[in-house]
């Protein structure tokens, strides 16, 4: 039975798009069979592998509001001999997801469910589901957390930062209570990082306090601000884990995996 793993925060541009296919792309080089579900309206999880989301017939939208089956809006992105990775793309129909399903209770009752009813089975094919998650708190954000075992939750040590992570642990703590009780945080990462600022390393160290006192892990790994990540994807068509993993920034995400594998078990 395939692990679920959501990269979930309030907050954009933090990298969640960023760590989801780069981690998908560790993953599939262990042997693994990887799916990422993208529920952002942006798309931008297909456009990391070289694809366009609105060239997709059926979407995640489809899946959720119209009932087609998960199965048919699955697309390949990569394969080798060892691993592969697909990815249930979403595009601009997803903006109108929460529209379309709270105006319509009598067709579903319960709009938190719909993502794991519709793709419950799917656990059961894939190693690793990863799900890349919008900005908000919102219709979308609670199927994720309905669905997802686990969750990893991106952090840039900006201003206002610790007050958004804040509502976030806040958000799944609740969320965790009435839907979904066995929802598990693998840990806190920090991303974005230039460990040369002493802005960065204050609010570094505020929330490494903030996690202990909470009993949430913050991971010693830390992904750092480089263009070498938007490179790759805009050269290669792959994530950078896929084209260029002896490079010393990308094997951030190697070790990543590696520490919250390490933590899991």
């Amino acid at each position: 039975m395939g692990k679920i793993w959501a990269i979930s925060t309030n907050k954009g541009g933090v990298l969640k798009t960023s760590i989801c296919s780069n981690l998908s792309g560790v993953l599939a080089q262990k042997g693994n069979k990887v799916l990422i579900i993208d529920t952002d309206n942006q798309g931008n999880i297909l456009l990391s592998f070289g694809k366009n989301p609105d060239e997709c017939e059926v979407t995640l939208y489809d899946v959720l509001v119209e009932g087609a089956p998960a199965s048919d809006s699955i697309v390949n992105v990569y394969s080798s001999t060892n691993g592969s990775i697909d990815v249930l793309p979403a595009n601009d129909d997803m903006a109108f997801f929460e529209f379309d399903v709270l105006t319509e209770r009598n067709k579903f009752p319960e709009p938190f469910k719909l993502l794991k009813v519709a793709a419950e089975d799917l656990r059961d094919k894939y190693d690793y589901i990863l799900i890349d998650t919008p900005p908000n708190l919102g219709l979308t954000q609670g199927n994720v957390l309905t669905y997802a075992d686990d969750i990893l939750i991106p952090f840039q040590p900006e201003n206002y930062s610790m007050r958004s992570l804040v509502k976030i642990l806040n958000a799944i703590q609740d969320f965790k209570l009435k839907n979904n009780q066995k929802l598990n945080i693998l840990g806190v990462v920090a991303t974005l990082v230039d460990q040369r600022t002493t802005l960065h390393s204050q609010v570094l160290q505020e929330c490494r306090r903030f996690c202990l006192e909470n009993d949430i892990s913050l991971l010693d790994t830390v992904i750092p601000r480089s263009v070498r990540f938007a490179s790759s994807i805009a050269y290669e068509g792959l994530p950078a884990t896929l084209t260029e993993k002896k490079n010393p920034l990308v094997s951030t995400y190697f070790d990543l995996l590696k520490e919250i594998e390490e933590g899991v078990s």
